[in-house]
């Protein structure tokens, strides 16, 4: 039998069906303040803390998953049109991407090939399961295209959902570091590596060091998307038939 706050805290949240909009937010709005009272350490990613501090309080609350992602629907469904928002910065600055083109689309469309066949051929040869395979192909996509995929190849959406935003993370964090390595700020490169490998949390910090990195960042992350819908299907396909 729980005692006190924590008996509280799990009636409350199974009496509330706005739970988690409230949560979800607030719990991102720590991560912020976290990350600003770091100086802006990109090891302090507001989305990780976020992440684990909404993981925290639903285990010491034994609050099931289902509960809380039923009052958080709705800033599930809001993914798709934050999505498809990032077509405004993209025609603000289509003039520039106009002139890379030509070279950034086909660079876009190998790394999808890239991701998606080293995520299902590592697991396999890992010696992993199909399931988890084919969760983990579609990694690189946004999460709202990256889990309609898996549920179309068999693979688990809520596996392939923490793989696309934890990848999201890491590209998240190095994006810090990318231009010290690269020694110079080549932001159309540094744009299309955040939106093909790191979905819509690297491309969001892609915008954060630069308006070019952030559009190239939108371009390749629609186009990933497209591909990755195409690549997966053909290559989970190929894998069966091997």
């Amino acid at each position: 039998m729980q005692h006190g706050f924590f008996a509280s805290a799990e009636h409350w949240v199974g009496a509330t069906l706005l739970y988690g909009v409230f949560l979800t937010p607030c719990a991102y709005w720590i991560g912020l303040r976290i990350q600003r009272l770091l100086k802006g350490s990109p090891l302090a990613n507001p989305v990780l803390i976020a992440m684990g501090l909404i993981g925290a309080l639903l285990l010491a609350t034994h609050t099931p998953y289902p509960t809380y992602f039923f009052g958080a629907r709705i800033i599930h469904f809001l993914l798709g049109p934050a999505t498809v928002a990032l077509a405004v910065p993209l025609a603000d600055s289509l003039r520039t991407l106009r002139h890379r083109l030509a070279t950034a689309v086909p660079a876009i469309c190998v790394g999808s090939l890239m991701s998606a066949a080293s995520g299902l051929w590592l697991v396999r040869w890992l010696h992993g399961s199909a399931s988890v395979a084919h969760s983990m192909a579609p990694k690189a996509a946004t999460t709202p295209i990256a889990i309609g995929i898996a549920q179309g190849v068999g693979g688990e959406p809520s596996l392939t959902a923490a793989l696309a935003i934890l990848g999201g993370i890491t590209v998240a964090m190095l994006l810090h570091f990318l231009p010290r390595v690269m020694a110079m700020e080549n932001w159309p490169a540094i744009g299309v590596a955040a939106g093909t490998a790191g979905s819509g949390i690297g491309t969001a910090r892609a915008f954060q060091l630069s308006e070019v990195a952030g559009a190239f960042a939108g371009l390749a992350l629609g186009i990933n998307g497209l591909t990755t819908a195409v690549f997966v299907p053909l290559l989970v396909h190929l894998e069966k038939h091997w």
